[in-house]
């Protein structure tokens, strides 16, 4: 038998954040059996944690949704290295993931990870697609600071900022123009969208990936840190910001990003969370 842990994420209170699976000795798990675990605990992401490649390093992390295997995602990496630390792991990590070495440490309760790759752009989705996606006017879209924009830092999104709390109070995905998009845009994740609202450092968001088989996501570490990363060269400026998500869906989330005004510009994700359940896979 297996160990698993499943851990709240960007929350310090249980039922809140976001749900993650974490296998902390996936060893002895047949390859052909991750897919399918990560489909049976349906949460948008769960961690599978072998040795290092690099015996520098503290483990490799492989993260997988429900449908897919992905390179990077912030959740995971948060959740997975305070499940690590609750075991024994003390100090400093490297996780070695998908897109690499993170760094991470810890501050009290509090975990960080630091992602240094390049912003990568990949496409200016259309506005009015982008909105029909969301079941909003066109007008909900402000492109005062930036036109939507399908961005990167390892995991895709499609970043767009509203004109108000209530239009992202009223978003309601809508499938077929999503798959309009997905089909114009195609990325490792389809058509995700990352819809935000700015007031200065504070930030509130909802993250939609239907065809990803996550209906809304309550926290987005790589989305935090692809917006992080992406107002930090539109405004030319380090950026220092609170970002909250899941409550529509009542699962609050209080996620953490600062950047440097580098290029590329470094993103540090921080964040809690808290173990709710254990158990064991019976394989």
């Amino acid at each position: 038998m297996t160990d698993y842990l499943v851990y709240d994420v960007f929350t310090q209170s249980r039922f809140g954040g976001n749900q993650l699976a974490v296998i902390p000795d996936a060893r002895a798990i047949p390859e052909g059996d991750l897919q399918q675990i990560a489909r049976e605990f349906n949460f948008s992401e769960t961690t599978f944690v072998y040795p290092p490649n690099d015996p520098a390093h503290t483990a490799k992390v492989r993260i997988f949704t429900p449908t897919m295997e992905i390179a990077f995602a912030g959740h995971p990496t948060i959740g997975t290295a305070i499940a690590l630390r609750d075991q024994g792991h003390s100090g400093e990590m490297v996780l070695e993931l998908g897109v690499g070495p993170i760094p991470c440490s810890f501050a009290g309760d509090t975990a960080s990870f630091v992602t240094s790759a390049a912003l990568e752009r990949i496409s200016l989705p259309d506005v009015a697609l982008v909105a029909a996606a969301l079941g909003l006017p066109e007008t909900a879209i402000d492109t005062t600071t930036h036109l939507p924009v399908q961005a990167s830092l390892g995991l895709t999104f499609v970043i767009v900022a509203l004109d108000s709390a209530d239009s992202l109070a009223a978003c309601a995905p809508n499938l077929d123009a999503i798959r309009e998009g997905a089909q114009k845009h195609p990325a490792s994740l389809d058509f995700a969208i990352y819809a935000y609202v700015r007031e200065g450092g504070q930030i509130d968001a909802r993250m939609f990936a239907a065809l990803d088989k996550i209906p809304e996501d309550p926290a987005t570490g790589s989305a935090a840190a692809t917006l992080a990363a992406l107002l930090t060269e539109v405004l030319d400026a380090p950026q220092n910001l609170t970002i909250t998500q899941g409550v529509k869906m009542g699962r609050p989330s209080l996620i953490t990003a600062t950047t440097q005004n580098q290029r590329p510009a470094p993103v540090t994700i921080s964040g809690t969370a808290v173990r709710v359940m254990e158990g064991r896979l019976v394989t």
